[in-house]
């Protein structure tokens, strides 16, 4: 072992250590302490290991949170195997590539998703194994089995920059891409909200975001590295969400549109008490009502990616109201102009950034990875500035990067627009993003029909719906007869946002 080198599984052994009887995980009425967390990662690694899985193997799982999802992320670190969460939102078409691009050498199916995985099993010759967690299907093994023996982990050489998880992100050019997340970028970005927090033992997390989004994993894994508890939740409903803040004390939140404004909505008197921090994407409205509704609670602004293994800036909201925030520790972050220059303060680049939390490049994408780094730095794709006392000001996405984000999710405009080109009734399209009281952004088409050729909004809405995920429908159809063009003849977005950019 490395005389400096530090894992997820020396934060496990640490908490095992110092803090065996404290809560850390919280599941349906079950509590899983520090020490008996540690037990259930090991045998769960052992039995993996019998399977044949080692260092760098990609272990698929599809599945809502759960206690045996905690576990395999925990099991893949002792490994050093690589975490491969598909998103369950994803329709049948879309599960079935990302599987096949992080080529998985075991895939794991949650209660839900039995169908789903023995429906792939033709298709995904990199699987050897497939495993079903509860009762299950005859052609799949039970996720209890591989803890059912003794501990005898391999002896293997984990290192802080081994790659931990390939997190698939939004479909930028029409498929997503894999992004490389080390262990050592997990631990150093965590940290950073450990310290902003000051974040320890006596922690609760609500772990209602899903652990296949890195929001959700990041806090949980911040909460855990400070020996603190989450409470784990299958699927979101406010007012069991707001129960669960006043019963076991829940202090920290991340959460997207509308989950705030909804449990806002369902408490009862005195059942946010214990909350103190709160981050995630949500309206200017709900932020402000929450923090007078709860005025010793703190909202908390943030930008940050996948790309950077979590947040890069954090500030409360009150201290700059609609900024996203100052640079968190570990983070050198500048907004530069198309040479990588850095732009004078107040005037808008791309915001770049590098330190320990960056990836390690996109998964079998040598060329984007090169694109991405170039020159130093991570290029994230982000328009933004700092103002003088060092916020930065989230602007919006490079034109060939444009992102929406609704309710959490990113969704980016080129792949609904392929898939709205393949309705023969449909030209040529735009999509763009639009505000929405709900979603904080809605996704808003713009559409030329062919000559003789009819269509209805809702025909379009649900021929997206049948092709790739349902929240990347969009919300809003208009039908024009022609779109705006540029000297070149290119269509010209900016134009398409001016005339049609209101829902």
């Amino acid at each position: 072992m490395a005389l400096r080198n530090f894992t997820l599984g020396d934060v496990y052994r640490r908490n095992a250590e110092c803090f065996p009887d404290y809560p850390a995980f919280l599941f349906k009425g079950e509590r899983i302490t520090h020490a008996q967390y540690l037990r259930r990662v090991e045998r769960l690694a052992a039995g993996l290991a019998r399977l044949g899985v080692s260092s760098g193997d990609r272990i698929g799982v599809l599945s809502q949170n759960s206690l045996e999802m905690v576990d395999l992320i925990g099991a893949v670190a002792l490994l050093g195997a690589i975490l491969l969460p598909v998103n369950f939102r994803l329709n049948p078409d879309e599960i079935a590539f990302v599987l096949s691009d992080g080529a998985p050498c075991v895939v794991i199916a949650g209660a839900e998703y039995h169908d789903a995985i023995v429906a792939l099993r033709g298709s995904l010759p990199s699987v050897r194994y497939f495993v079903g967690v509860g009762p299950v299907h005859s052609s799949l093994i039970p996720f209890s089995e591989l803890s059912e023996t003794d501990v005898c982990l391999p002896e293997a050489a984990i290192s802080g920059e081994d790659v931990f998880a390939i997190i698939h992100t939004a479909a930028v050019g029409g498929r997503p891409r894999g992004a490389l997340l080390s262990q050592t970028g997990m631990l150093m970005a965590q940290s950073s909200l450990v310290q902003a927090w000051k974040l320890d033992e006596r922690d609760v997390n609500l772990g209602v975001l899903p652990l296949f989004h890195l929001a959700g994993l990041g806090l949980m894994l911040a909460v855990q590295q400070a020996g603190g508890a989450s409470l784990i939740t299958a699927k979101f409903e406010a007012a069991q969400a707001a129960r669960d803040i006043a019963s076991e004390k829940v202090t920290v939140m991340s959460e997207f549109a509308p989950m705030l404004g909804n449990i806002l909505d369902q408490a009862q008197p005195g059942q946010l008490a214990s909350l103190r921090a709160v981050t995630g994407l949500d309206t200017p409205v709900t932020i402000e009502r929450f923090e007078t509704e709860w005025p010793n609670a703190t909202f908390w602004v943030a930008f940050g990616q996948s790309e950077t293994s979590g947040l890069a800036t954090l500030s409360p909201y009150r201290d700059r109201p609609k900024s996203a925030g100052r640079p968190l520790f570990w983070h050198h972050i500048e907004v530069v102009d198309g040479d990588d220059r850095p732009r004078p303060t107040g005037e808008t680049g791309e915001i770049v950034l590098r330190g320990p939390t960056v990836f390690k490049g996109y998964w079998n994408r040598e060329a984007d990875t090169a694109a991405t780094f170039r020159n130093g730095w991570h290029h994230t794709g982000d328009i933004g500035y700092f103002d003088a006392d060092g916020y930065l000001w989230y602007v919006g996405r490079a034109p060939e990067k444009e992102l929406i984000k609704t309710g959490g999710e990113n969704v980016y405009p080129a792949e609904v627009e392929n898939v709205i080109r393949e309705h023969p009734a449909i030209s040529d399209v735009v999509v763009i993003s639009v505000p929405d009281p709900q979603w904080s952004e809605a996704i808003k088409a713009v559409c030329v029909r062919r000559a003789s050729r009819n269509a209805t909004a809702d025909e379009i809405i649900d021929f997206v719906g049948e092709k790739i995920a349902r929240y990347k429908r969009p919300k809003h159809i208009v039908f024009v007869d022609d779109l705006p063009r540029t000297a070149k003849g290119e269509i010209d977005r900016a134009a398409v946002k001016s005339m049609h950019g209101r829902a």
